[in-house]
Formats: structure tokens, C-alpha cells, sequence
């Protein structure tokens, strides 16, 4: 009779990642929704500025309102997910899963493609948001 082979015995697969590196990138995949979302509700410029007119002759040259530049609160925000994202974009760079791949032979275009794919598997995205109106009843059975 055989025995079942131990999990040392299978062969590394370079895309069965640990699920600490998943929630990694999941919470780097947030922050970095989170800082744009936050960006794009803020005036062009951190500084208050006059702005300039558009210089119709030179197309690269748009023009810019004036701004009054962001408030403290905003900034603080926008620092503070900016710091967070770093951290977070570290925890996946440094993972001890890269190592492994290196040492199984992962390396050159491989490498990136495996990460690449981490980007994408199951439990490194992040659900998508729904606000109430875009909820539907299959929503709500799935949660009850």
C-alpha cells in the first residue's frame, strides 16, 4: 500500500501563494485605491497657486485655475496613506515567498510573471465597493 506524498515531496508552484502574502497585497491594493481616491477629490496643487491661462499654441501648456491648495486635514490624509502604502508595498517586496521562488530556480521574466500574477489571484484583490443603491437581492441572499 502507498503512503500519501508529504507536502515536501510535491513540487514548488511558484503561484500557490501563502495567504499572508495574499492579504499583503489585498491591504497594498487598497491603500493604493484608497490614497487615489482620496487624490482625486483634491485641488491640482498641495500649495496655494495663482495658476496660469492656457497657451492654445503650445498644446502641452494647459492652463490651471488658482487654488487655494489643500487643507491641513487633507494633506495629513494624504501623507499618512502615502506612508502606509509604502509600508504595505514593502511587506510584499520582502515576503519570504520570493526567496523561495529564487531558490526553486524562480528568477529573470519568471519571476516577474509570477508577480505579476499575485496581483490578480484569488484573495489579493480587493472586493469591489457597492454603495446601497447598486446593491440587488442576490447581494443580500449572498450575505444573509
Amino acid at each position: 500500500m502507498s503512503t500519501p506524498a508529504a507536502a515536501e515531496d510535491k513540487p514548488f508552484e511558484p503561484k500557490d501563494f501563502p495567504k499572508d502574502l495574499l492579504a499583503a497585497q489585498r491591504k497594498l491594493a487598497e491603500l493604493y485605491a484608497a490614497l487615489h481616491a482620496h487624490q482625486a477629490r483634491l485641488p491640482w496643487s498641495r500649495e496655494a497657486d495663482d495658476g496660469w491661462s492656457e497657451e492654445p499654441e503650445r498644446w502641452h501648456r494647459r492652463g490651471r485655475p488658482a487654488t487655494t491648495g489643500w487643507d491641513a486635514a487633507d494633506a495629513e490624509t494624504y501623507d499618512g496613506l502615502w506612508a502606509d502604502l509604502r509600508k504595505a508595498a514593502e511587506a510584499v517586496q520582502v515576503h519570504e515567498h520570493w526567496k523561495l521562488c529564487k531558490q526553486h530556480g524562480v528568477e529573470g521574466a519568471d519571476l516577474v510573471a509570477v508577480r505579476q500574477a499575485l496581483k490578480h489571484a484569488e484573495g489579493a484583490v480587493p472586493a469591489p465597493q457597492k454603495d446601497e443603491s447598486e446593491l440587488d437581492q442576490d447581494d443580500v441572499e449572498r450575505a444573509a
